[in-house]
């Protein structure tokens, strides 16, 4: 499960750069850009998502 959650954080790493590409290279003023934000934001929302489930229903060991 921490591998799940490792890969959607860079999933979220990779949606912001693209997002920061298409402003650079449209002015800001590209549905791309909007695009890949808005999966950022999806990418987030369900990587906090699996690390409450994973802390609640104990995927993830408590220390």
């Amino acid at each position: 499960m921490k591998y799940v959650l490792v890969l959607l954080l860079l999933l979220v790493i990779i949606s912001l750069f693209s997002g920061l590409f298409f402003m650079y290279r449209n002015n800001g003023n590209s549905r791309k850009m909007v695009n890949a934000l808005k999966i950022r934001v999806a990418f987030s929302i369900i990587a906090f998502l699996v690390a409450v489930g994973g802390f609640v229903f104990g995927w993830f060991p408590r220390s």
